[in-house]
C-alpha cells in the first residue's frame, strides 16, 4: 500500500546524500517534495501541514546544522514525525480485571469486521486466551453463518442463537453472550456488530444500545484502508456519535494509496491498534507505529520478522539443526532437514512479504514481487520423490536416479540436478556460518569472517619477528635468544623432552603433521 510513497521519499532523500551542509533552499526543496508525496498518497491536508511544519522546524535547527551527516539527520526527523502521526507508541489491549473482557467491533458494511473478528480471535488464542465470537450482525444476509465458519477456521468459540437475515434482537444477543461466556469459561468476548453502506442514525443507535448493554472494555473501529479520506470522515462521525477506543486497519495489502492509515490516528486522536494485511486468518498483527514508519522509509521491519520466526520455529529444532550444521562440515544436514526448514519458513507466510521486511529490499521490489511462491512447492515435490537413502546422501544420485526423481515430481532432469547442487552450496555456506566462519566472500566485516586472502595476508605479516636495524641492539637480541634456547635444552626443550636428549628420534603426531602441512 505504501510503495508509491516509499519510492517518492527515497528519491527525495537521495538528492540530499553527499551534502556536507544543508542550506535553507535544500530544506525547503525537501519539504516541498515530501508534501507532494504525502498529498499524492491521499493523506489528509491538516495532517500534511502539521507534518511539514514540524519537519521544517527541526531541520532548520541545531539538530541538523551540527550533525556530522545532515541528510541522515533529516531522514531521522522524517521517521520520528511519521511515528508521531501514526500514533506514537504501540497501544495494547486493555483487559478487564474480572473475566470476560468485552471487545466490540464497529464500522461500515464491507470494512471486513466479520473476517477481522476471526483474525482477532485466532491472534488472542495464540496469546493464551479463550475468545468467544458473538454474532450481533443480524441484518446482513448470511452474516451469522459467515461468522460461524470463520470461528470454526480460527478454532475459537461462537455464540449465534439467532439465525439473522433480519430476524432477532442484536442487543439481547449481546447481553446474553456475557453470561454465556462466564458459564463456558471464555475470558474474552468479541462482539461483531452490523454496519451500513454509510453513516445513518439507525446504525448509530444500534451500536450505542449494544455498547450500553455490554459495557465493552474496548470499542474497536474497523477502517477499510482502501477507501481513502472517506474512512477518516466516517471515523470522525462514529467517534462523535458512539465513541471508540482504538482503530483497526483492514486490507492493508491492497494497492490503494494508504492516506487513511497515515491520517486516521492524527485526525481522530485514537491510536491504530491492529492491522490486517492479507486474506488468511493469520495475516493479522498488532500495529507498531515505529515499525510501519521504518517500512515506509524502506528500512525494513526486522523486529516483526524476528517475532514471526520465534512464533514459528521451535527452539529445540533450531538447536538440533545448528548442531548438525556445525558437525563434520555440515554433512549431517540432509535433504530431509532442508525440507523441514523450508516448510517452517512457509508457515511464516508469503516469501515476498518476509523478504520485504528486510532493510534495503525496497530497491528490489520488482524482483520480490515476481517471486513464484510455487517454487517452494516444486522443490518440496522433488525432495519427496527421492528415496530415504537419496535424501540422506544426495551424492548417490546419478543420471538414472535423476530421471526417476524428475518423472515422480513432474519436473525436468536439469531441475533435479540444479536442486542437488544448490543444496550442497547452501549446506556449505550454512555450515561455515554455524562454525563461526562468517559469510563467504565478505572479507573485512566484523563478525562475518575475514576471507581467505585477508587471513593469509595477516599470517604472512605475523610470521617471524622483525630484526632491529641497530647492530648493537640486534647483537643483544641474538645473545638473549641463544641464552633462551640453551635454557630450554637444559629443561627438556620446547616439546617437554627429557633433559639431555636432543630430540632426533622425536616424531610429531600424524594429525599435527597434516595441520602443519
Amino acid at each position: 500500500m505504501f510503495d508509491t510513497l516509499s519510492d517518492r521519499l527515497s528519491a527525495t532523500f537521495k538528492t540530499l546524500r553527499g551534502k556536507g551542509r544543508l542550506s535553507e533552499a535544500d530544506i525547503d526543496a525537501t519539504a516541498r517534495e515530501i508534501r507532494i508525496a504525502l498529498l499524492e498518497a491521499d493523506v489528509a491536508l491538516p495532517v500534511v501541514r502539521a507534518f511539514i511544519k514540524n519537519v521544517k522546524e527541526r531541520a532548520s535547527g541545531a539538530e541538523v546544522s551540527k550533525a556530522l551527516n545532515p541528510s541522515q539527520q533529516v531522514i531521522k526527523i522524517v521517521n520520528d514525525e511519521l511515528v508521531s502521526i501514526l500514533g506514537g507508541e504501540t497501544r495494547r489491549l486493555r483487559f478487564a480485571k474480572t473475566a470476560p473482557t468485552v471487545i466490540m467491533l464497529a464500522g461500515l458494511q464491507g470494512a471486513g469486521k466479520t473476517t477481522l473478528a476471526g483474525k482477532l480471535g485466532r491472534w488472542l488464542k495464540g496469546q493464551g486466551h479463550a475468545p468467544l465470537l458473538v454474532a450481533c450482525d443480524l441484518q446482513r444476509p448470511n452474516a451469522v453463518n459467515q461468522l460461524s465458519v470463520v470461528a470454526e477456521r480460527a478454532g475459537v468459540g461462537v455464540y449465534a442463537p439467532e439465525p439473522g437475515n433480519g430476524v432477532g434482537d442484536p442487543v439481547q444477543v449481546a447481553r446474553d453472550s456475557i453470561e454465556y461466556a462466564r458459564t463456558k469459561q471464555y475470558d474474552i468476548v468479541i462482539v461483531d456488530t452490523a454496519g451500513r453502506l454509510g453513516i445513518d442514525q439507525e446504525m448509530m443507535q444500534q451500536a450505542a444500545d449494544i455498547r450500553d448493554a455490554v459495557r465493552p472494555d474496548e470499542i474497536l473501529f474497523v477502517v477499510d484502508a482502501m477507501i481513502g479520506q472517506d474512512a477518516v470522515n466516517t471515523a470522525e462521525a462514529f467517534r462523535d456519535g458512539v465513541g471508540f477506543d482504538g482503530v483497526v486497519l483492514s486490507k492493508l495489502d491492497g494497492d490503494a494509496r494508504g492516506g487513511a492509515a497515515l491520517s486516521v490516528a492524527h485526525v481522530t486522536g485514537r491510536q491504530i491498534m491492529f492491522a490486517s494485511n492479507g486474506e488468511k486468518l493469520d495475516d493479522f498483527d498488532a500495529f507498531h507505529p515505529d515499525r510501519m514508519a521504518s517500512r515506509i522509509l524502506g528500512m525494513g521491519d526486522v523486529m516483526s520478522l524476528i517475532e514471526k520466526a520465534e512464533q514459528t520455529f521451535s527452539q529445540e529444532e533450531a538447536a538440533k539443526m545448528a548442531s548438525k550444521l556445525a558437525s563434520s562440515k555440515g554433512k549431517d544436514f540432509t535433504l530431509d532437514d532442508f525440507l523441514a526448514q523450508m516448510e517452517q519458513v512457509r508457515k511464516m507466510g508469503s516469501i515476498s512479504k518476509l523478504l520485504g521486511m528486510l532493510p534495503g529490499m525496497a530497491q528490489m521490489r520488482d524482483q520480490i514481487n515476481n517471486i513464484d511462491e510455487r517454487d517452494v512447492d516444486r522443490t518440496a515435490a522433488v525432495i519427496k520423490s527421492m528415496t530415504p537413502a537419496e535424501r540422506q546422501d544426495p551424492t548417490i544420485i546419478n543420471g538414472s536416479r535423476r530421471a526417476r526423481i524428475a518423472r515422480g515430481s513432474g519436473v525436468d532432469v536439469s531441475a533435479v540436478k540444479s536442486l542437488v547442487e544448490r543444496f550442497f552450496e547452501a549446506r556449505k555456506m550454512m555450515s561455515r556460518m554455524a562454525q563461526g566462519g562468517g559469510m563467504p566472500g565478505m572479507p573485512g566485516i566484523p563478525g562475518m569472517g575475514g576471507g581467505a586472502g585477508r587471513q593469509k595476508k595477516q599470517q604472512k605479516q605475523a610470521k617471524g619477528k622483525r630484526r632491529s636495524g641497530n647492530p648493537l641492539k640486534r647483537k643483544a637480541e641474538e645473545e638473549a635468544a641463544a641464552a633462551r634456547r640453551e635454557e630450554q635444552a637444559q629443561q627438556g626443550g620446547a616439546f617437554d623432552l627429557p633433559a639431555g636428549q636432543p630430540g632426533q628420534d622425536f616424531e610429531l603426531p600424524d594429525e599435527f603433521k597434516k595441520f602443519m602441512g
